[in-house]
Order: C-alpha cells, then sequence, then structure tokens
C-alpha cells in the first residue's frame, strides 16, 4: 500500500507541473503572440514612423527615379535609431534600385519595400522595421 501512494503522489505532482507549465505557455507566450500580431492605433504608427528623405537616382535602364518612404519601427527607440542611420538607408535605397529597370521598378514597389524592410533590419540594434510604404514615387 506504501508503494501505491507514492506512485499515486507523485504522479499527481507530475500533473500538477505539466498543468502549471502549460498555464504559464498560454498565458505568456502565446498571448503575446496574439498581441504582436494586432495593428497599432493611428498615433502609435505616427509616433514610431520615421520619413524618408526624398531620394533620386538613376535605374539601371538610365532612367531616373525620385522616391520616398515613410518607415514604421516597432518603438520609440527605433525610430530614433532609424533617424541616426539616415544615410545607411540612403546607401541601401541606392544599392538596390540601381539595380532596376523601369519596369521592374513599376511592377514590384512591395519588393522594393520588403527589401529595404529587410536590409534596415539586419543594421538595426534598438528594435526592428516592421513596415515599409511608398508615399512618393515618379520615375522619368
Amino acid at each position: 500500500m506504501n508503494k501505491f501512494l507514492k506512485v499515486m503522489l507523485m504522479s499527481l505532482i507530475g500533473l500538477v507541473f505539466v498543468t502549471g507549465v502549460a498555464v504559464i505557455i498560454v498565458l505568456y507566450i502565446l498571448d503575446k503572440e496574439e498581441t504582436k500580431g494586432k495593428g497599432m492605433t493611428i498615433d502609435e504608427i505616427v509616433e514610431y514612423s520615421y520619413e524618408t528623405p526624398e531620394v533620386t537616382t538613376d535605374l539601371d535602364d538610365g532612367t531616373f527615379v525620385r522616391i520616398q518612404f515613410q518607415i514604421l519601427t516597432d518603438g520609440k527607440k527605433a525610430r530614433e535609431e532609424l533617424e541616426k542611420r539616415e544615410f545607411q538607408i540612403k546607401n541601401i535605397l541606392l544599392k538596390e534600385l540601381s539595380l532596376m529597370d523601369e519596369e521592374h521598378f513599376k511592377k514590384d514597389l512591395t519588393g522594393i519595400e520588403k527589401s529595404l524592410q529587410e536590409k534596415l533590419n539586419e543594421v538595426m540594434v534598438d528594435g526592428k522595421i516592421t513596415d515599409v510604404y511608398t508615399i512618393s514615387k515618379i520615375t522619368q
């Protein structure tokens, strides 16, 4: 009987432990993933975004483009860091755009935004870029 009681007690302790771990996972980890996907308020978007200067450069086929982006970060520190990295934004833009021709530029603006987002996230330290929006574009 004593051995049976020990097995039951150990099983009960194990069950309580597994239940506790499951509750922690559900309440903390999964809850953070759900809130990460929720949209920001417009006030947060404005506070955490950075408007790039207008950049004019030539494309691979000789045409010119003038473009400007609104870059959304995940927090105030990230936005402040992005402001300091303006020269890197311009450099990344010039490198990426110089490889494109006018047709590619017109058809794949979303690709340019995603590429800029990925390249900037590679250099970011205090946060990350969550979205890039094209706010001005002229090809010539």
